[in-house]
């Protein structure tokens, strides 16, 4: 069965680019809950598996205090976004933009909501969920309490300490190059170290959200972080944001609870 959410009597048309915060505006009152935090909107059809995909299941396996820190969250799925052109903020679209104008995700907050908008047309499960995770980590990245982030610095810094290589993703890679060449004390507290700390937060929770809800690959290589350290961080990450009941992080607990 396939759900259509709005009408064709409404004022947009499907050859429509409108900036995310009118379409926001625009239809707020037509979200569907998912719980007392989480909503969605579907700006086209789509299947009761594919809602099931895109947000029962991810939504689903986010544990508890994540929804604390964070605003009231609503999915816009729609079926484009176009990246912002300087005349009012990124575009829902409807027709497919020129390549290098299109962008995967896109937020905006209008008071105590946060709204999350998602081009899924023609766009592979997997990297959606990527990209869900990921910006709900950054957000929490900024929000988290000063306990959470110092736990988490913590264990940066004896990395550090034990100059342990590698990152989980390229951005944390690269600022973690720069804090190398430009800080002889890796420990001292500094803009560019907090910079490096906050990113490697993101991307190592991106990993740790995404591992939750779906089976998932770590691809390892030179600049991958070693096991021993990745998992010493996925660990706390549990510690402070614990999961779900019944979601497992590691294949061996699966094995434990059967």
């Amino acid at each position: 069965m396939l759900r259509w959410q709005w009408t064709m009597s409404t004022s947009i048309s499907l050859t429509s680019r409108l900036p995310v915060e009118a379409f926001a505006e625009q239809f707020q009152r037509e979200m569907l809950p998912l719980n007392n935090f989480y909503s969605y909107f579907a700006a086209l059809p789509l299947e009761d598996s594919q809602i099931q995909q895109y947000v029962q299941e991810p939504v689903s396996a986010l544990p508890p205090s994540v929804a604390e820190i964070l605003p009231k969250v609503h999915l816009m799925l729609v079926p484009y976004l176009e990246r912002d052109n300087g005349k009012g903020g990124d575009l829902v679209a409807f027709e497919k933009p020129a390549e290098n104008r299109q962008i995967a995700a896109s937020s905006i907050e209008r008071g105590t909501d946060l709204f999350f908008f998602f081009a899924v047309k023609e766009e592979d499960v997997a990297d959606y969920h990527y990209t869900f995770y990921n910006g709900l980590a950054s957000l929490v990245s900024f929000r988290m309490s000063e306990n959470h982030r110092e736990r988490f610095s913590r264990a940066l810094r004896e990395e550090l300490a034990n100059e342990a290589h590698g990152e989980v993703e390229e951005k944390a890679w690269r600022l973690k190059q720069q804090l190398l060449r430009r800080q002889t004390n890796l420990l001292r507290d500094t803009k560019l170290q907090r910079e490096y700390f906050r990113q490697a937060f993101e991307d190592t929770a991106t990993l740790y959200l995404h591992g939750l809800c779906c089976d998932i690959d770590v691809e390892t290589g030179p600049r991958q972080l070693p096991t021993r350290y990745l998992r010493k961080r996925l660990e706390l990450l549990r510690q402070l944001f614990p999961p779900p009941e019944g979601f497992a992080l590691f294949p061996e607990e699966l094995g434990r609870r059967e």
